[in-house]
């Protein structure tokens, strides 16, 4: 099934602020609940040695697959969501925030945060932010797929567990390395492009 996301090539920023030639469409990939199981189940295996009591995902992306884990170990589902503020220039700049109601439910909470593919990180690194100020502590970060190593590493290095299905390669450029941005190709931010 993830062999199947449709995916473009191009020249994209992504929420990071990185710079990318790759981008996959996940709008269809859960709508067809008898395919996306098998995964979720695989994936809530994953997760459950690591006593989680609850699974929050950002609303961008990994908050259907946080509820469908959350459903599947029996424990709490949060989400979070991005933060309305000015764009500011830089990498992980985004912000994201739990509603009102749930910070006082996630304190004390042992939390698998959730994405359906992970690339840089940025919606989770924010969503780590969010749950770490209501006093909650995020145990380990989860996803059906991970590109490249960037978010591997980051996590690593903050002592937090990194569980996936799969694994691929993924090229990201800043802006000053960006080789696309030198040969002057047209730049796309495609979550907006999906707002239209």
């Amino acid at each position: 099934m993830l062999d199947a996301l449709p995916s473009r090539r191009g020249h994209f920023v992504v929420e990071s602020g990185y710079h990318t030639d790759v981008w996959l469409t996940l709008d269809t990939l859960f709508v067809d609940r008898i395919r996306i199981a098998p995964l979720i189940r695989a994936l809530a295996d994953r997760i459950r040695p690591h006593a989680i009591s609850a699974v929050c995902g950002p609303e961008t992306g990994g908050a259907v697959l946080a509820q469908h884990l959350a459903t599947a170990l029996g424990v709490d589902f949060l989400y979070t969501r991005p933060r309305s503020a000015p764009k500011v220039p830089g990498l992980f700049k985004a912000e994201y925030e739990l509603p009102a109601d749930l910070k006082s439910r996630a304190g004390g909470q042992r939390v698998a945060v959730v994405d359906d593919v992970i690339s840089a990180g940025s919606s989770v690194r924010a969503t780590v932010a969010a749950l770490t100020t209501a006093g909650a502590a995020t145990v380990v970060v989860a996803a059906l797929l991970i590109l490249g190593d960037a978010a591997i590493t980051h996590f690593g290095d903050e002592g937090v567990a990194v569980e996936t299905l799969e694994r691929r390669e993924f090229v990201l450029w800043t802006p000053a390395e960006c080789p696309l941005c030198r040969a002057s190709a047209p730049l796309e931010d495609p979550r907006k492009a999906n707002e239209r």
